[in-house]
């Protein structure tokens, strides 16, 4: 199977002869610049390399299933080409999360153009041949991947906030079961998107910040407030093939680069390039608020600002046939760094919460605010869901916040 001529019936190869049908976005991570402390560990990054001569075993939660499936690699912050020598897919051991193990015998190798190495350009995506493993809604895959002569340092693509583990161990392992002494680590990496094929899947993507991102949330749980959405999506015969994509990230900013690029700079790599999107959910703007200065003249220019950025994020879903719904900001009453002595920034979000609920704006609104806050100091997140940094949901949260989504508004 290591040959990269390798063209048998169940072959990459082969499988990118036949038609492709419709394909759906499943699964995704917004795609970040590594810093420093979210590279691997040694011997993984050296002075100037990550990853030579490296296997790299990562797990992500598939949305809907399908019969075939396609990888996106993603080079996006790379000035120089990423050679993968080899990838490959499979179950994990179990089915769980955060498996360094794979099920026997469904391991399958993944072309690109029918070759086993990929090189993706500086700043690009490259999409895999379409590789049959049918999967199952709501499972685990495996993806491992064999970087021979490793990668700039100063140049990672990663996704830190997994919240799920990913193995790390020297030398040519793609294949292998398992993989005995791998070193964990809780980031992905090179991964952009896995897209399924062979249902009339439809996919809602989640443009957001940590609270989407799921901190807070349990290390290879996958009990993000998306993920809980999806669950509840799945017990219904009308929403049962609805992808739920999720575009948070920790830091990220609507108006201002942060820990990511900003969203209205992502916005198109990361909701209207995605394939089969119907509906978009904007719950973002917390970090721009709390990053203006508290002063009535930041304050009023940020909440000005994001509420022409809502707008322009409306414009451009809609001009794609994309419904959009907008959610209230959470409460961050107590945090000690945006919570600010004379309530300014808290005026802001109000005031942010009012134009998302009665500007019309939004094809629906979600308010997210009410399923949190605490009834008696509105301001506040309500003591059973805070992590304690008054800012940031437990698993309990998150689920409330997928309560607050009508399954109705993902219906035909």
């Amino acid at each position: 199977m290591d040959d990269p001529t390798w063209t048998g019936p169940g072959s990459t190869a082969a499988a990118a002869r036949r038609p492709a049908g419709r394909w759906v976005t499943s699964w995704a991570a917004m795609p970040q610049l590594t810093e420093p402390a979210n590279l691997p560990p040694p011997p993984f990054a050296g002075e100037n390399l990550v990853m030579v001569d490296s296997t790299l075993r990562q797990t992500v939660r598939v949305s809907v299933g399908g019969e075939r499936l396609r990888l996106r690699l993603s080079n996006t912050f790379g000035r120089a080409p990423l050679v993968i020598a080899a990838t490959a897919v499979a179950l994990p051991a179990g089915g769980r999360a955060g498996a360094s193990g794979t099920e026997p015998g469904t391991t399958r190798p993944v072309t690109f153009g029918g070759r086993r190495c990929a090189t993706v350009p500086a700043g690009a995506q490259l999409v895999s041949d379409p590789v049959d493993l049918p999967i199952p809604a709501r499972s685990n895959l495996t993806v491992t991947l064999h970087l021979a002569q490793g990668h700039p340092a100063t140049e990672v693509t990663s996704h830190p906030g997994s919240r799920t583990t990913s193995h790390l161990l020297g030398g040519h392992h793609v294949e292998e079961t398992d993989l005995p002494g791998a070193t964990p680590v809780e980031h992905w990496y090179f991964l952009g998107g896995l897209e399924v094929s062979g249902s009339p899947a439809t996919a809602v993507v989640m443009l957001g910040d940590s609270l989407t991102d799921g901190r807070g949330s349990t290390t290879n749980g996958n009990d993000r407030w998306p993920d809980q959405l999806l669950d509840r999506l799945q017990a219904y015969h009308g929403t049962a093939d609805v992808a739920v994509v999720n575009q948070g990230a920790g830091g990220n900013r609507i108006l201002n680069d942060g820990l990511g690029p900003n969203a209205l700079a992502r916005l198109d790599r990361d909701v209207l390039a995605q394939t089969g999107v119907r509906w978009l959910v904007v719950f973002e703007g917390i970090n721009d608020i709390g990053t203006a200065a508290a002063t009535e003249a930041a304050q009023k220019a940020v909440t000005d600002d994001l509420i022409c950025a809502y707008d322009q994020i409306v414009t451009r879903a809609h001009a794609q046939g994309i419904r959009v719904y907008g959610g209230t900001l959470a409460p961050f009453g107590g945090h000690g760094d945006y919570d600010d002595p004379t309530g300014l920034r808290e005026a802001s979000r109000q005031a942010v919460n009012g134009w998302i609920r009665t500007s019309g704006r939004f094809d629906e609104v979600l308010d997210f605010d009410v399923a949190v806050r605490d009834p008696g100091h509105p301001g506040r997140l309500r003591a059973a869901v805070d992590t304690g940094d008054h800012l940031h949901l437990n698993p309990t949260g998150y689920r409330l916040l997928a309560e607050a989504v009508p399954v109705e508004l993902f219906r035909g």
